[in-house]
């Protein structure tokens, strides 16, 4: 009599690791009187569900490259910056060019990824798999000089500049890199429609946040691990209590009530409510 199969491997194998399973495998638990064999083959058929899912949403963010590459394309740039909203660091661009037709499970909009580690072995596959790869700052005294906006474009501008490989598209959130030669194309909430782009923007997002807990470590007290700098309740009350550190941006409100400044005519920056200061 045929033993039957070990579930405890067949779990390991095809819901953890996520091998393909074969059909013999389906039928052989389908078969299976045992309870438990019912729950494991639910759990493939599950993952199996979900790998469909991930597959048509990774074929969707692709739609862009896909055009480009048809056309001839074949170094195509993604480019975002992170760091616009808060009152203290530096805009950080992430500029990168995936090999045609790379997917990376679980690439998104850098937004609707929460959890920390995840978005940083996210970005560690995207420096390991892409062709090229950069990140391009602007400081805060460079922020308070030229305006959010101009220096978040000059962010990504050193990006682009600081590939190793010289694209020749470059797919941009929301905006147009100045200065660049190469033909380009601003998509809205791109970083949601376009893979490269959410690659440009999750090398920005964790550059910018290890930064912001290095100034956290260095600076106790005014929480920049969690906020990275958002004007949240917390890091306004750090900055009342524990005064405004060299990094904070001048040019931004809270800052300026800070150190008991009028605020400037023209603010060239929204405040971000601290519900969505994971925007960026």
């Amino acid at each position: 009599m045929r033993s039957k199969p070990n579930l405890a491997e067949l779990r390991e194998k095809y819901v953890k690791d996520g091998a393909s399973v074969p059909s013999s495998v389906v039928a052989e638990l389908e078969a299976d009187g045992r309870a438990g064999a019912a729950a494991l083959l639910k759990a493939i058929k599950a993952r199996q569900a979900d790998n469909r899912a991930e597959g048509q949403r990774l074929r969707h963010m692709l739609k862009y490259e896909n055009e480009l590459w048809a056309q001839g394309f074949k170094l195509i740039a993604g480019v975002d910056e992170a760091g616009a909203g808060p009152c203290a660091g530096p805009v950080v661009a992430g500029a990168a060019i995936l090999p045609i037709g790379y997917k990376l499970r679980g690439l998104d909009d850098s937004k609707k990824i929460l959890d920390e580690d995840k978005r940083d072995e996210l970005a560690e596959a995207v420096k390991r798999d892409a062709v090229a790869w950069a990140v391009g700052w602007c400081s805060h005294e460079e922020i308070d000089e030229i305006n959010i906006l101009q220096a978040g474009l000059l962010a990504m501008r050193r990006a682009v500049d600081g590939l190793k490989v010289s694209p020749d598209y470059l797919l941009v959130d929301a905006r147009r890199v100045p200065g660049v030669t190469q033909p380009q194309r601003g998509i809205v909430k791109g970083d949601a429609q376009s893979l490269s782009i959410a690659a440009g923007a999750i090398l920005a997002k964790t550059t910018r946040d290890r930064h912001m807990n290095e100034l956290g470590a260095k600076h106790p007290g005014y929480g920049f691990e969690q906020h990275k700098g958002y004007p949240t309740a917390e890091h306004l009350e750090a900055m009342d209590r524990l005064g405004v550190l060299p990094f904070h941006r001048r040019s931004y409100a809270p800052v300026r009530r800070a150190l008991g400044l009028e605020p400037e005519q023209q603010e060239l920056f929204a405040v971000e409510a601290p519900a969505r200061r994971s925007k960026k």
